[in-house]
């Protein structure tokens, strides 16, 4: 068998995911564009979500990691009184109902009560979870439900707006990685005695990058594969702890908040984590370390 060829691209790209397209449609167009297999993202938007999709490029996937950890910031539309197939505009209706007594004090009481700070969620059967090597979509996709295990997310904000004639809440919520805002629109509507949907989902940040930094798949800049540890605390070592670190060696750790992005002359070459007795240990080395 063949062995693949080494990455020669490296990088990080901000991409405004537009609607219709999937997270993976958009890193075959950047594969495409840029000559390289070796891409991937820091965390799916469903196809007619849009907005801010952090993509990495070569070395830059080992590092992905760290951009899918941060928390999302996501702003829609909870749809009062219709529930669906998919807990979004897009799938089938499955339950209509009354519920033109609801207030938004009602609504701000069910967040405040149920739907805020650390919770249990139940993943929907549209999502990309593999159960038994199979995705849950897909089983969704041949007419199979499964059971689904609770799973714990965090949200660290959940603002509505007023409710609108024809019953619209505009939301924005700041959450975990792993959460899903259409099962919080799903969830919200059956506490408030009915049934509600999604619509109109965007991501408006990802960690520290926002819809600001962002670009379209066809015209977004490649950025410096150093740009993936933004978050992360900066520390520099001499040339002549690099041979060390490219067979990764244990250091001595550093006084300040972990981990940390190891730099030598601005090149990013390690990522460290603490270890033991004051000392710190490789999470992730690169190439970049090997090659001086």
């Amino acid at each position: 068998m063949a062995r693949r060829r080494p990455p020669t691209v490296h990088g990080m790209c901000i991409v405004d995911k537009p609607s219709g397209m999937t997270s993976h449609d958009v890193v075959g167009l950047l594969r495409r564009r840029f000559g390289e297999r070796q891409i991937g993202h820091a965390g799916t938007l469903d196809p007619d979500a849009t907005g801010v999709l952090v993509v990495a490029v070569g070395m830059a996937t080992r590092l992905l990691q760290f951009a899918t950890a941060t928390s999302k910031r996501y702003t829609g539309e909870v749809v009062l009184g219709t529930s669906t197939s998919t807990l979004d505009a897009s799938g089938e209706v499955t339950g209509v109902f009354d519920m033109v007594h609801v207030t938004e004090d009602d609504v701000r009481r069910v967040v405040h009560e149920s739907l805020l700070g650390e919770i249990q969620q139940i993943p929907p059967m549209v999502s990309a979870i593999r159960v038994d090597g199979r995705r849950l979509h897909e089983l969704a996709r041949d007419g199979i439900e499964i059971d689904r295990k609770p799973r714990p997310v965090t949200v660290h904000e959940f603002s509505i707006g007023e409710i609108s004639e024809s019953g619209v809440i505009q939301i924005a919520v700041t959450c975990s990685p792993g959460t899903y805002i259409r099962t919080l629109a799903a969830d919200l509507g059956e506490l408030l005695g009915g049934g509600a949907h999604l619509r109109g989902l965007r991501r408006v940040a990802s960690g520290l990058w926002t819809e600001h930094d962002a670009k379209g798949p066809d015209e977004c800049e490649l950025l410096p594969v150093e740009r993936m540890v933004d978050g992360l605390t900066r520390v520099d070592v001499d040339n002549t702890t690099v041979p060390k670190i490219g067979q990764g060696a244990v250091l001595p750790t550093w006084d300040t908040p972990h981990p940390w992005a190891v730099f030598a002359d601005d090149t990013l070459v390690a990522v460290y984590e603490p270890f033991r007795d004051g000392t710190a240990k490789p999470i992730v080395v690169l190439p970049t370390a090997l090659n001086r």
